[in-house]
């Protein structure tokens, strides 16, 4: 982090003072077991100790590690990542959710992350609300931390996939049926959203074979399964769902969400195209939140630390666009921060 973004990251959280109870500067970072079925659940919390650099591959964060936990506020929130993805990415608004109080959980997807892409996907996302609530239940299970947190009043921040997956948790039902009609009706239009990295479409004489094949697997594979996918947990009392995988969603669904629903938005975001995806959820969810809009930001945007080295063509749909002022970040950091802080209230 820039020191330009510690002094804007500091005057965001300053803003906060009037809504946290507590606010620590240093954040412990621990690692649970997988639950059956999952992945490891990655944990940063609020502790008094002392912390120091801990680097973890191409990443480096300020914690300290198994360090003992203290109470903080006494919230959850359960973080889902990205395809592909992992805790790293998000550990700067892990850690701003700390020093206002918070302890994060980060689940990691089976099948869907850094070390095993395989399952990316409707395959990925049938299974990830079962992975939030296993999350929940690992804490709740750990002597460390079951005394000090409310079990009834977590959060969920999800995105991307993971915002599909808090839309989900928040009452939206969706299919693959619904993806494979999305699909043949938008790939021209939203084409990353239907292929992922498989392919892409150039403008070249081979984008509409491109087309066709991928419309043909897609249908195959996805359009006879028309059973709506739903989750519920009832400890779950607040949602975020940044820059969100929706284009799978019965609209109709979100029109009342179970709990109160908070949205990021990339206005500039070239792998889930607004127009079918965030956008379509603000129209459908009146009562929606829009807790911070980047008109200039593009899907990735939201990561920080962004990941290093990305091959090409994930480059070019996870880097920020020309234009984008990453100083802006500790500023939606600080607006999710708060949307949980004033909704997970006793």
């Amino acid at each position: 982090m820039s020191a330009l973004r510690r002094v804007l990251a500091g005057a965001a959280l300053a803003s906060l003072s009037s809504l946290a109870p507590l606010a620590l500067a240093a954040t412990g970072l621990t690692v649970l077991p997988a639950p059956q079925g999952t992945g490891p659940i990655t944990v940063f919390y609020p502790t008094a100790a002392a912390p120091e650099r801990v680097q973890r591959g191409p990443f480096a964060v300020q914690a300290a590690v198994d360090a003992a936990p203290v109470r903080g506020n006494g919230r959850l929130i359960v973080m889902s990542h990205g395809s592909g993805g992992s805790p790293w990415p998000q550990a700067d608004l892990a850690q701003t959710l700390v020093q206002a109080g918070f302890t994060v959980a980060m689940p990691e997807h089976a099948g869907d992350n850094w070390r095993q892409p395989e399952s990316a996907g409707p395959v990925s996302w049938k299974r990830r609300p079962k992975e939030v609530s296993q999350a929940i239940d690992a804490m709740a299970a750990d002597a460390r931390f079951a005394p000090l947190l409310d079990w009834q009043r977590v959060g969920v921040y999800g995105m991307s996939a993971g915002g599909l997956t808090a839309l989900t948790l928040a009452g939206a039902r969706w299919s693959p049926a619904q993806f494979a009609k999305h699909c043949d009706a938008h790939i021209a239009e939203d084409f990353p959203t239907c292929v992922g990295l498989a392919a892409e479409l150039t403008g070249g004489a081979l984008d509409a074979p491109k087309i066709a094949i991928a419309r043909k697997v897609i249908d195959s594979t996805f359009a006879g399964d028309t059973a709506w996918q739903s989750a519920h947990d009832p400890r779950i009392a607040a949602i975020v769902a940044a820059v969100p995988m929706a284009a799978t969603i019965d609209m109709a669904s979100l029109a009342a969400p179970r709990v109160p629903l908070g949205l990021v938005r990339a206005g500039r975001d070239a792998w889930l195209a607004p127009r079918w995806h965030i956008d379509a959820v603000r129209e459908a969810c009146k009562p929606c939140v829009l807790v911070a809009d980047m008109p200039e930001a593009g899907h990735g945007s939201v990561l920080s630390p962004t990941p290093p080295e990305l091959p090409p063509r994930a480059a070019r749909l996870l880097n920020d666009p020309p234009g984008f002022d990453r100083d802006a970040l500790p500023g939606t950091y600080a607006a999710i921060t708060r949307f949980f802080l004033q909704n997970l209230k006793p």
